[in-house]
């Protein structure tokens, strides 16, 4: 066993969740309707799951931007979800399959990167990316591939 991971970059896809021109990023402007309310982009509705009640729900989908949604997710009200921790990739699961769902040429997008590992490419963030020294769990790029393998199943149903 190796101290460092493999570095299987070259077959990698890196992408950063907050790239705003990315299809797979999460600050992307790409609407769409879950849990009976339209939400801007994938993180104002991932911010604002983090909460039970309305009234911070509707602060943080009517951010003005993903970065204001952020901000006030991050914000350790009361009403912050206890089970926030056992939920939140479920969350993040279900925003981008209702997402590519909503928007075919998103769906196509990750259709198209095949077999690719999907990394987020985060220095920072060893839950959601790989971190700095590619140690990170990247959970986000697992929930891309797995919404990709969702999809494609019901490309290969449907001929």
């Amino acid at each position: 066993m190796s101290l460092f991971p493999s570095d299987d970059s070259e077959s990698s896809l890196f992408t950063s969740r907050t790239d705003p021109h990315s299809p797979f990023g999460t600050y992307a402007r790409y609407s769409f309707e879950l849990e009976g309310k339209v939400w801007p982009s994938l993180e104002h509705y991932f911010q604002g799951m983090k909460f039970t009640d309305d009234v911070h729900q509707e602060q943080v989908r009517n951010a003005i931007s993903p970065t204001e949604a952020r901000k006030l997710g991050r914000k350790r009200w009361k009403s912050f979800r206890s089970d926030w921790k056992r939920v939140r990739e479920t969350v993040m699961t279900r925003g981008v399959y209702t997402r590519c769902r909503t928007h075919p040429e998103l769906a196509e997008a990750l259709l198209n990167t095949g077999d690719q590992k999907i990394v987020e490419n985060s220095n920072f963030d060893y839950f959601w990316g790989c971190g700095r020294d590619r140690r990170g769990d990247n959970k986000y790029g697992h929930v891309l591939m797995n919404v990709r393998a969702k999809l494609q199943e019901e490309r290969a149903g449907s001929h």
